[in-house]
């Protein structure tokens, strides 16, 4: 493990200050309660804690100099002193511009004109914090899998069984062979005749669903490479994916559930692998493209009128 983690920071540069608090949105949930504490922290008051040496933040939150370390390595920073300097410059941008003041809440008697700007201020946010945290060498690994696919196997229920079988018919148009399923036990019985050459994908905001966990184990076991759409990184799932790709969310309310922002960050994420594969396969993938396009186009002519 201390390997991986040596090995995680090899030549890679830490996120930069925008990409901090996107961070923080996205992996708090998944950390333990003293490392919650000073991700908290550092969300909430990026200017004072830049000012405070590791001891003195470890102090301020009732944890550890251990905790804090931990903390800055699980959001992208080799070490404390580089998390300090992402404070530093996120509290500088806060103070030249700070987002506006829009809650996430939305109550019953809110005028829809409130709805719409609250909506589009999370859906804003969500997909700024997605395309912050998503790791891009991550997402050019399951690109150039996808590519070089024989076939592609897609898992999601729910609301993220959407997102798969808006997937699948993206990869289907550029020549793909792709499949969304829905079904667990249809899932499993396809993952059973996958091997290496094949990619499966599990989309899961959770990362504990045990109907999309059970074919991507499959998948692993029968040697495909698979992936991990999700927003909790550490979660179930990801034993058994070789890719991870992270996903963000906005806070839940009673009128929003997870299943709304969830989705719009997984969309982002699949359409940035979508286009990344049709850049890849190119030559034949805009071809295809245009014999979808011909086959549609008199379903979309306008009626002759007389």
């Amino acid at each position: 493990m201390t390997q991986v983690v040596k090995e995680s920071f090899s030549g890679v540069t830490p996120p930069a200050p925008a990409a901090l608090a996107a961070k923080v949105r996205t992996l708090a949930p998944s950390m333990t309660r003293s490392m919650q504490l000073v991700a908290e922290a550092v969300a909430g008051d990026p200017a004072g804690c830049a000012a405070l040496t590791v001891t003195g933040l470890a102090e301020l939150t009732g944890t550890s100099e251990a905790t804090v370390v931990r903390t800055a390595r699980l959001l992208g920073y080799p070490g404390y002193r580089d998390l300090r300097l992402a404070l530093a410059g996120l509290a500088a941008q806060q103070e030249s511009g700070r987002a506006p003041a829009v809650t996430a809440d939305i109550a019953v008697d809110d005028p829809i004109a409130d709805v719409v700007a609250k909506l589009a201020y999370d859906e804003q946010q969500t997909l700024a914090d997605t395309a912050a945290a998503l790791d891009t060498v991550q997402l050019g690994a399951v690109v150039a899998a996808s590519a070089a696919a024989r076939r592609i196997d897609i898992y999601g229920v729910g609301a993220s069984s959407l997102v798969g079988l808006d997937l699948a018919q993206k990869l289907l148009r550029i020549g793909l062979i792709a499949h969304a399923h829905t079904d667990p036990h249809l899932a499993v019985t396809n993952a059973v005749q996958l091997r290496s050459g094949d990619v499966a994908i599990a989309i899961t905001h959770s990362g504990s669903t045990g109907d999309v966990i059970e074919p991507l184990r499959v998948a692993f076991d029968r040697g495909a490479t698979t992936v991990a759409i999700t927003g909790r990184p550490d979660a179930p799932v990801s034993q058994y994916a070789d890719h991870v790709l992270t996903t963000s969310t906005a806070r839940e309310s009673e009128l929003r559930p997870a299943a709304m922002s969830s989705r719009t960050s997984q969309l982002l994420v699949v359409d940035c692998l979508f286009i990344g594969v049709a850049q890849r396969t190119y030559e034949t993938a805009a071809p295809a493209l245009s014999a979808s396009y011909e086959a549609l186009a008199h379903r979309h002519s306008p009626r002759s009128t007389r």
